[in-house]
């Protein structure tokens, strides 16, 4: 594991924080599969809700362009390292069995922002801003920004983040439907554990299937996802988190969620 990735465990929430201070967090390929394994092995030791969140000056700058460019340019295929590390990350978010939440202070630019926007909840401070520089340098967007961007906000609005490569400030990426919750710059960590520490006592099970659902259904036209639907919702139907559900119903109390 790198230092670039700190690994915070408080219960059943792991808060998984860039950790490159002297750019901002700017991610290089290290970054990007200590990220990876970091998130694979806290699911597999029994998280149950993650937090993905940076310092208080950036979330996290984008790519490392020192780091990732050669002073010859030459036959450089700057696709190579997302086909090797970073789609594979994307691949791994899209496919976690449990929610993940990010926490944007500062900038969130580049392949940066695509890691904050591709979680489930987004929380930024007032101060945070979102920005697709790729245009600057003559680059395409990537990290699956297109696609998180064309369905969060639409294809116009995704269009001026990628075309022009300006800030969007936090209250306009609230107001645009980019991001979840809008908070002050110093509750931004404390709301994100709380959505967590909220989801991690939940239907684990359901809450899995209902991330499966709806990364399907941006995909898929309304048959397919009717279809879809029916058959996670067989398989819910068949946990004991749904019997509990149903239990806790008609008793009138809590429902208390295990692993099972």
């Amino acid at each position: 594991m790198t230092d670039t990735i700190l690994i915070e465990r408080n219960g059943p929430v792991t808060t998984l924080r860039l950790n490159d201070p002297a750019t901002m967090n700017a991610m290089t390929p290290a970054m990007a599969n200590g990220l990876h394994e970091a998130i694979r092995s806290e699911v597999a030791g029994g998280a149950r809700a993650l937090i993905l969140a940076g310092s208080e000056r950036a979330f996290s700058t984008g790519a490392n362009l020192k780091a990732a460019i050669p002073a010859e340019l030459g036959t450089f295929d700057a696709g190579e390292t997302l086909e090797q590390d970073y789609n594979p990350l994307m691949h791994t978010i899209r496919d976690l069995e449990v929610p993940l939440i990010s926490a944007v202070r500062g900038a969130a630019a580049g392949v940066g922002a695509s890691l904050a926007l591709s979680c489930d909840l987004i929380v930024a401070g007032k101060d945070a801003y979102f920005l697709e520089a790729f245009a600057r340098i003559g680059l395409v967007p990537d990290g699956g920004a297109t696609w998180l961007l064309t369905r969060a906000v639409g294809r116009v609005r995704a269009m001026e983040m990628m075309l022009l490569a300006e800030k969007i400030p936090a209250p306009q990426a609230h107001e645009w439907g980019l991001i979840t919750r809008l908070v002050e710059n110093d509750a931004v960590e404390d709301t994100a554990q709380a959505l967590a520490d909220r989801l991690a006592q939940g239907p684990s099970h359901s809450l899995a299937l209902i991330r499966k659902a709806a990364w399907s259904a941006a995909d898929s036209d309304f048959a397919t996802t009717l279809e879809t639907e029916r058959s996670l919702q067989k398989r819910a139907g068949e946990t004991a988190d749904f019997a509990e559900g149903v239990a806790a119903f008609l008793e009138k109390r809590p429902a208390r969620f295990h692993d099972n």
